[in-house]
């Protein structure tokens, strides 16, 4: 369940991400405008055009895979922590438990 959700949480990520940059479309179209007016044509604008939209979306896509990748690495840090944490006191409660059968020759 737990990768389900983060897998929402990354289409979320994207959609937001390329919903909101808007910079490249913009300049795009307003670089489009002179020189399809100069040309007497359409075709700038959509050259422009989609090329400034296909820049935001793909600004945003690396965005947010960026921001999952630093998600990843810090979950994954913290595992290697946690994970150098318990072994230490595992072997400490081996070592007692060896101790405790140690033959020290009390017995008879």
């Amino acid at each position: 369940m737990a990768a389900g959700e983060e897998v929402k949480q990354l289409e979320d990520c994207t959609v937001a991400n390329a919903l909101g940059t808007w910079v490249f479309s913009v300049a795009g179209a307003l670089l489009a405008i002179p020189v399809g007016i100069k040309r007497k044509s359409l075709g700038p604008l959509v050259f422009f055009g989609t090329t400034g939209t296909m820049l935001d979306i793909i600004m945003g896509i690396n965005a947010c895979e960026r921001e999952h990748a630093e998600h990843q690495m810090k979950l994954l840090e913290e595992a290697q922590r946690s994970a150098a944490v318990d072994p230490l006191a595992d072997d400490a409660t081996e070592h007692w438990w060896h101790l405790g059968r140690l033959d020290f020759g009390f017995n008879e």
